[in-house]
């Protein structure tokens, strides 16, 4: 006879499958985890622990708990979050199907409406204020060099955080002034440098006398010269572990920089990747090229920026809605 598992059980290794067959990254299934571990405590909660007892009126119920849940500091979940719980459980839905194990089915829970994203990005007076900071408040030369290819990369190729501290110097063709990298998926993108961009990284890359492989490393504190701290770096200081700059040691960078070039808005390494794409839009780039550069599966990803940088409806604006008329 065939044993039953509950829920437990199949989510365990609905999280296996995604890691192994499917290829997803540790931070995918860390996610996953963690969504579809709300849903198993709901369901227990409720008696419920068979994948043929999930109904519609039970994932009616869970959305309602999503969306009053509050947690110590009485946040709310926000909208775009509570779809998240609910794009791992039709995940799970759809795998149990693909088992033929008895079940509702994912193609009868629907995503719910959300305000469409806004998108934070800097103007050109703004942005040259942030890629300036650097050089006009940082003292030590290393670190006024990395900060600044830092920046410029990020604006130059439009990276997520994660992708630009995960760069390796094998990886980067300063010569063509491209490379590739591995984004969201497990998907493989070209990205481009700028020549500004390139320049800031040459010669940043060259000051380095370590052998450290990260294009990014951290510049610990503590030594009189940070120059003479990594040069001396035979072996990592800190662990056996080769030392690389993290997302959130970058993001208080930026927002640092950002507050020291006197911009009131929040400041992110997402809001140059934001500003990347602008700048492009603005420039006359298709819809179509913007989406292949940002390594976005969907154009429907892309399409969030075409409201801030529709130049035909300027014009429309700029020809029509006027009070003293051109006669």
């Amino acid at each position: 006879m065939m044993t039953v598992m509950n829920l437990d059980q199949l989510v365990r290794q609905f999280l296996e499958y995604i890691e192994v067959e499917k290829g997803r990254s540790q931070k995918t299934i860390d996610n996953y985890q963690h969504y579809l571990v709300r849903f198993l405590e709901f369901a227990s909660d409720r008696g419920i622990n068979s994948p043929s007892q999930i109904d519609l009126e039970l994932v009616h119920q869970y959305r309602l708990y999503l969306n009053r849940f509050k947690d110590h500091s009485g946040e709310t979940i926000k909208k775009i979050t509570q779809n998240y719980h609910i794009i791992a459980l039709r995940a799970f839905l759809k795998y149990l199907a693909k088992r033929d194990i008895n079940s509702l089915s994912a193609e009868k829970v629907e995503l719910a409406k959300q305000e469409q994203r806004e998108v934070h990005f800097l103007n050109t007076e703004e942005l040259d204020r942030v890629l300036i900071a650097p050089s006009l408040y940082e003292k030590n030369t290393l670190k006024r060099m990395r900060d600044e290819a830092i920046l410029h990369t990020l604006f130059s190729t439009g990276l997520r955080v994660s992708e630009l501290t995960g760069l390796n110097r094998d990886q980067v063709d300063l010569i063509r002034g491209e490379f590739s990298v591995r984004g969201k998926g497990g998907k493989v993108r070209l990205v481009f440098i700028s020549p500004e961009a390139k320049e800031k990284l040459q010669k940043y890359i060259e000051k380095r006398k370590d052998k450290y492989k990260a294009v990014f490393i951290p510049l610990f504190k503590g030594f009189k010269k940070i120059e003479e701290q990594v040069e001396n770096s035979e072996k990592p200081l800190a662990s056996k572990k080769e030392p690389r700059l993290t997302p959130r040691s970058v993001q208080r960078m930026i927002s640092r920089y950002a507050k020291l070039a006197r911009i009131v808005k929040e400041v992110t390494p997402h809001t140059m990747r934001h500003s990347f794409a602008t700048d492009l839009l603005m420039n006359g780039a298709d819809i179509r090229s913007v989406q292949a550069m940002l390594g976005h599966s969907s154009i429907t990803t892309t399409q969030v920026y075409t409201h801030i940088t529709n130049q035909q409806l300027k014009d429309v604006h700029r020809a029509f809605h006027s009070r003293k008329k051109q006669k």
